[in-house]
């Protein structure tokens, strides 16, 4: 990964992304450090130290939600959104028509996402201003709520923004790239908390020990996973066209075990985060209800969590590989190129057999995430480890960084191509 940063710094437009991509995260990390005004944060922090949903909630938002900063909200809204409109977009041909009629199609897609995510935000910010943070106001009176509102729903429509600037003119995808940071950002803290538990015996070098292992090998599996590729073969007929013959060739199709990437947890997350927003516009009584049902303190609330968590990434896992991975294009593709898969017939046999194929890899990858998700978060749960970088976080923080790292190649493969051309 230093071998490629080294070579992509040495290529002005490599270096021009990532640096716009390195200025938009400093912006991004500005925000969560400016707080909201007229809030007690002292209130708001030992919620979040008593509320295990929250304590993920601000894992994701980089700190900002435990400070309540003008960024509290985070990309979250905008995830759940992208969440609804490709749902939508799937289950009515219209928008799935859209979303085929080229660039157009696409932008009218995005704004339909971005009109849902300030929704969402301004859903999100009424519920935590009037359900967590009216008890921490300094000044409470109707006009300071509502700026806490508008100011709750601006930061989130500019943590949207950044994230788009980023996928847009920088490496990678925004979305991911600023909850990445916002994870690793946290690390310290985690890191802190550890040493002050070690250094006054309640936490034993065994577990810590434990805790590193498990990290290691979760890293491992999860760069194993996301690298691992089966390939289809593939052979194209030959053809004379004038006095020249062609194809005959063989290749093939990559399918890898992992076809979604870090999209189906990060998505499973912000599903997870719902509830408690709902919670917040329901009163003290739903809030506790749902409070007991997901409390990661407990292990009810353990488990529950955790089995709706890897249920949702299998879920999503199927429905990001459908999008990600269209069998019927490359079917016809194929056929129009004279390309087939031996021992398969072309057209709808074909289109079986890659479905067959990508389910059976779909399962043994969502599968793969779910267990390395859930693995540290066991070791954390009953261990008594005070971290919020669970499995979650890791499993996140590791994709992110593969597919930064894929970026990176894929952009070096292009500029060394363009310059073999010239």
């Amino acid at each position: 990964m230093i071998n490629k940063l080294k070579q992509a710094f040495q290529v002005k437009e490599i270096r021009k992304k990532l640096t716009f991509t390195f200025l938009m995260v400093v912006v991004f990390r500005m925000g969560t450090t400016i707080p909201v005004p007229g809030i007690d944060t002292s209130i708001i922090k030992n919620m979040v130290e008593n509320n295990s949903l929250l304590g993920l909630y601000n894992m994701f938002s980089g700190g900002a939600f435990s400070n309540f900063t003008i960024f509290a909200l985070g990309i979250g809204p905008y995830i759940t959104a992208s969440i609804i409109i490709q749902l939508l977009t799937a289950g009515f041909e219209s928008l799935k028509e859209l979303q085929k009629s080229g660039e157009e199609g696409k932008k009218k897609i995005s704004k339909y996402t971005r009109l849902t995510a300030l929704a969402l935000a301004i859903i999100q910010a009424v519920g935590i201003t009037l359900g967590i943070v009216r008890s921490a106001l300094k000044v409470n009176s109707s006009f300071f709520i509502f700026t806490v509102i508008i100011t709750l729903v601006a930061g989130s429509m500019m943590v949207m923004w950044l994230g788009d600037r980023i996928t847009e003119k920088g490496i990678g995808n925004g979305s991911s790239i600023l909850i990445f940071v916002g994870i690793i950002s946290r690390l310290p803290v985690d890191i802190i908390a550890i040493q002050e538990k070690a250094s006054i015996g309640a936490l034993k070098w065994p577990a810590i020990v434990t805790v590193i292992v498990v990290v290691l090998i979760t890293i491992t599996g999860v760069t194993f996973i996301n690298e691992s590729t089966r390939k289809i073969p593939v052979q194209y007929a030959k053809r004379v066209v004038g006095r020249k013959m062609y194809g005959g060739e063989s290749s093939h199709i990559p399918m890898k075990v992992n076809q979604s990437g870090v999209m189906p947890i990060i998505f499973a997350s912000s599903i997870l985060a719902l509830p408690q927003t709902i919670a917040l516009l329901g009163g003290p009584k739903v809030q506790a209800a749902v409070n007991s049902f997901f409390n990661l303190a407990t292990d009810k609330g353990f488990w529950t969590y955790r089995i709706v968590e890897i249920v949702l990434i299998v879920l999503f896992s199927y429905f990001y590989n459908t999008i990600s991975f269209n069998t019927e294009d490359i079917t016809k593709n194929m056929k129009n190129s004279g390309g087939f898969i031996p021992g398969i017939r072309p057209g709808n046999p074909t289109e079986k057999y890659l479905n067959g194929i990508l389910s059976k890899l779909t399962i043994v990858g969502a599968a793969f995430l779910g267990i390395m998700a859930l693995i540290p978060a066991l070791i954390t749960h009953y261990m008594h480890i005070p971290v919020n970088f669970g499995g979650t976080s890791l499993l996140i923080v590791v994709g992110v960084a593969l597919e930064l790292k894929r970026q990176l190649e894929s952009n070096l493969v292009m500029k060394n191509y363009q310059g073999f051309l010239k």
